[in-house]
């Protein structure tokens, strides 16, 4: 977990992470949210509309955003604003993914940070990107 104070950060300054999504995380989440959809739940469903298995939820896959900015930019003195938030392509059990962010301002008066962030496949694939808005408390 990075320990960034606000005053460490600086436009410019980078971050990621990799992450596999396995079968497991899309059965938790669906457990989770009530999200039964039989994209996310049967691959032969999810086959017959071109999709090679079930679909990841955009919101899974989404929710990595939280996982940057609570333990790696700002890190521990971090607290999730807001997030806006495009899907670009579906994510898949076994796709390994890269989560990367980086700070593009910061606003002294509120305390906070913006972050340009992305996620990619192990293909280099875009699969999502976001503007990302975290206060810094220390």
């Amino acid at each position: 977990m990075n320990t960034y104070r606000f005053a460490d950060l600086h436009v410019g300054l980078v971050a990621s992470f990799q992450v596999e999504v396995t079968p497991e995380m899309l059965d938790r989440f669906r457990e989770l949210t009530g999200d039964h959809n039989p994209l996310h739940v049967d691959a032969l469903f999810a086959g017959k509309y071109g999709f090679p298995d079930r679909v990841a939820h955009g919101m899974l896959t989404a929710s990595f955003y939280s996982t940057l900015v609570g333990l790696y930019l700002p890190g521990k003195y971090a607290l999730l604003h807001g997030a806006d938030v495009s899907f670009t392509a579906p994510v898949f059990p076994g796709d390994k993914l890269t989560v990367s962010g980086e700070v593009v301002s910061i606003h002294e008066a509120h305390r906070q940070i913006e972050l340009k962030a992305q996620i990619t496949n192990q293909a280099g694939k875009q699969v999502s990107r976001a503007k990302i808005r975290s206060g810094v408390h220390e």
